[in-house]
């Protein structure tokens, strides 16, 4: 049974509250606001209750829904360390899928990469001879697995000419990609001040990659890479711990701390973690477990609306009908705590009222789900239908409308 109300907000905003009956007691109650003011104040982010990380910033999310299980400081700007390497190896996927690049092309092992990646660098390193020829495919391995600041300086003047200007591509890649506050300024991770992620987006850049590139995605999972005769162990620590880990990403250094993006399958559900700020590699470890543990023993995936399913509606303005309905590009799923004592709250956001003519499929606002103080999960939307331009009268009784929408407004803030 649902129930219906409809209430005009001082904000301006019309507000339908639909509450469903719960399906059993412990199910959560679901709300609806459809906001027709210019926007709504985000709710704020948080840890939810019952959990909590060493960690200074982290995030948790489920890789196929976008649903946000945790975060703690995810949008404060970070040094990634090796983490970085993320976009690094992001950018040669992109060349190898577009066919400009391939796996068997070498690229040289300049002096430049060895003595700042390589052995004499002391840092991780792939451990690869000056002036060497490596093939793109062993470089990516040298990268991925055994972390090598000396492979993705190779990659990064192979495929841009010099490391400053392949750092120019990962950022402009960051953005196409919607990754909008991330700045790179070396394909390694080593420490500059200009080079800042936030823990929310280096879980958007993972989940990307996986999705993006499986079969690229799988060199993440191997167990270790043999290079001039030296032979690295993977360094992701969670993919020897028997909890369905297959990748992603160390790194350390003074001034990140102890940093991790990981990812891990149970039961056909795939999760993403990043950690970032732990104080040394066991509590890294030990902190990337406990996420994805209490992850899965602790979420389960509901289905808010199906494919096609409308969402709500957007007030038109000047048009042949006075609203159209709104949908979600496919079904619309969140993950919601298996002991359903978290209220869930979901609102439509847009500018309006949409101005007729309206196309079908125009994009229109988002369907932003709360779970308690999280934004746990948004959704673009656009418009069902189309919208023609009404008659006169019409477009005049709507014109009043909003001129007495206005005027209330204006009374409310003088008082």
């Amino acid at each position: 049974m649902f129930l219906f109300r409809c209430s005009r907000a001082i904000s301006g905003a019309w507000t339908w509250t639909r509450s469903e009956k719960p399906r059993r007691p412990a199910a959560a109650w679901l709300f609806f606001a459809v906001m027709t003011a210019a926007g709504t104040a985000a709710a704020s982010t948080g840890a939810p209750s019952g959990f909590q990380t060493a960690a200074a910033s982290a995030i948790l999310i489920d890789a196929d829904g976008d649903s946000v299980l945790f975060e703690k400081n995810a949008d404060e700007l970070v040094a990634p360390a090796s983490l970085a390497k993320l976009m690094t190896v992001e950018v040669v996927f992109n060349e190898l899928k577009n066919g400009r690049l391939h796996l068997h092309d070498e690229f040289p092992v300049s002096e430049t990469a060895w003595r700042r990646g390589g052995a004499p660098s002391r840092t991780s390193s792939m451990f690869a001879p000056i002036h060497s020829r490596v093939s793109v495919a062993d470089l990516l391995r040298g990268a991925i697995i055994q972390s090598g600041n000396d492979a993705c300086i190779a990659l990064a003047e192979g495929i841009a000419g010099s490391e400053e200007r392949f750092a120019e591509k990962m950022t402009a890649r960051a953005r196409e990609l919607g990754l909008t506050r991330s700045v790179f300024t070396n394909s390694t991770g080593l420490p500059d001040p200009g080079l800042r992620v936030t823990v929310r987006e280096l879980a958007r850049l993972a989940q990307h990659i996986i999705a993006t590139y499986p079969d690229f995605y799988a060199i993440y999972r191997e167990p270790e890479f043999t290079w001039n005769k030296i032979r690295q162990l993977n360094r992701n620590p969670l993919l020897a711990m028997n909890i369905g880990a297959d990748g992603m990403k160390t790194g350390y250094t003074a001034e990140a701390g102890y940093n991790l993006v990981g990812s891990a399958v149970q039961n056909g559900m795939r999760l993403v973690l990043v950690i970032s700020g732990t104080k040394s590699d066991k509590e890294r470890a030990d902190e990337g477990r406990r996420l994805l543990e209490w992850g899965f023993n602790s979420f389960e995936q509901r289905i808010l609306f199906g494919a096609g399913q409308p969402v709500g509606d957007a007030k038109v303005y000047g048009g042949t009908q006075g609203s159209v309905p709104l949908l979600a590009p496919g079904p619309v799923r969140v993950m919601v705590p298996k002991a359903g004592n978290e209220k869930i709250v979901a609102r439509i956001v847009y500018q309006g009222p949409l101005q007729a003519p309206v196309r079908a499929s125009q994009p229109a606002g988002v369907l932003r789900v709360s779970r308690n103080d999280i934004v746990a999960l948004e959704v673009p939307l656009h418009t069902a239908d189309e919208v023609a331009v009404g008659g006169l009268p019409g477009r005049a009784v709507d014109a009043a409308g909003e001129i007495f929408i206005h005027l209330f407004r204006a009374g409310l803030q003088w008082l």
